[in-house]
């Protein structure tokens, strides 16, 4: 019998890098691997080799690409796929160390590939003094760049901005950047794995080799007329008949994704605006999820991912206490 669309939460995937670590466990509750750099937490993923599985309910086991064919529009609403693909990706990264400069493909004027790529991250975490890097400094142009690609003379004609819990930043597909060490963040991008390195801050592995870079195409792919990457978060209006359960201040707004940040307080229900599909990101607190007439669809903690469909009927949520999370919806014109 086919299961009507309710919020579901995903089992995440655990990946190695050799800049990870461990914070992961300690900051949002991920059971990781002991003694292994875990550099991030894919936790809503629908790639070719890579599909989120739910975790727990009636639809144990399914992927989500399977929930994007059993739901169609009651999942995505009026948000379209991303080259045929659900089209979100979020994980979790632990920048113990910093990570590769590094760019992603940029739109050409008929929109670009399909590895096109454009990302946010959300900070939850950050050491005293940790660097974030991303676009270039006023006044660089392409020269600059090629002298000093592949070395470490990159770091200089990158912008670096301080590492801000609850800072958000956008990375459109074309900015050079660099996740500095110390900082644990939320990622939310669309989906793609297409990564161009032009400095890896002389890294070897075990064995005592590099990694491979990625010069030329990088040099080809960095955009020069990049905007501020720091969000300006704006209070969002509330209906007043939902005031009482939540505050929400919209963090980013670009063409492929909407974040805000929101509140919901504790002990009063949320009723989550149906016809649009939301994705929360829980970094604070406990909330149980309801559906329809299900009185209990899920739990959520500190570290989980939720998926609501648009077409879940009556979705609802209640928190304990307090709880805070990064929200992130599709704006409707998105093809």
């Amino acid at each position: 019998m086919p299961v009507s669309p309710l919020p579901v939460v995903f089992e995440p995937f655990f990946v190695a890098k050799p800049w990870g670590g461990q914070r992961l466990a300690a900051l949002l509750g991920k059971r990781l691997p002991p003694g292994e750099a875990i550099g991030e937490s894919w936790e809503l993923v629908s790639l070719a080799d890579r599909e989120s599985r739910v975790r727990g309910g009636p639809l144990a086991g399914r992927t989500l690409g399977e929930l994007v064919q059993l739901w169609g529009r009651d999942l995505l609403g009026d948000a379209g796929l991303f080259d045929g693909r659900f089209p979100l990706l979020v994980k979790f990264l632990d920048a113990r160390e910093s990570l590769s400069i590094q760019v992603h493909p940029k739109p050409d004027a008929s929109g670009g590939p399909p590895g096109v790529k454009h990302e946010a991250w959300y900070v939850i975490h950050a050491d005293p003094g940790a660097k974030l890097y991303v676009g270039l400094q006023p006044g660089v142009v392409p020269g600059d760049v090629a002298r000093v690609a592949g070395s470490a003379g990159m770091v200089d004609v990158l912008r670096a901005w301080d590492g801000r819990p609850g800072q958000c930043y956008y990375l459109p597909g074309g900015t050079l950047h660099a996740l500095g060490a110390g900082l644990v963040v939320a990622e939310i991008q669309t989906p793609s794995v297409v990564t161009y390195r032009a400095y890896d801050w002389s890294r070897v592995d075990a064995a005592g080799q590099p990694r491979e870079l990625h010069v030329e195409q990088a040099l080809r792919n960095i955009r020069y007329d990049s905007d501020d990457a720091t969000g300006r978060p704006q209070p969002l209006a509330v209906d007043a008949a939902l005031r009482p359960a939540v505050a929400a201040t919209r963090l980013l707004t670009c063409d492929r994704f909407l974040l805000d940040e929101v509140i919901l307080r504790g002990g009063t229900p949320h009723e989550v605006i149906g016809g649009t599909m939301h994705v929360w990101v829980i970094l604070e607190g406990t909330v149980d999820f309801a559906a329809g007439d299900r009185e209990h669809a899920l739990t959520a903690a500190r570290g989980d991912v939720v998926l609501i469909p648009a077409g879940a009927t009556g979705a609802r949520a209640e928190a304990a206490t307090t709880c805070r999370c990064v929200q992130v919806t599709i704006p409707p014109s998105t093809p």
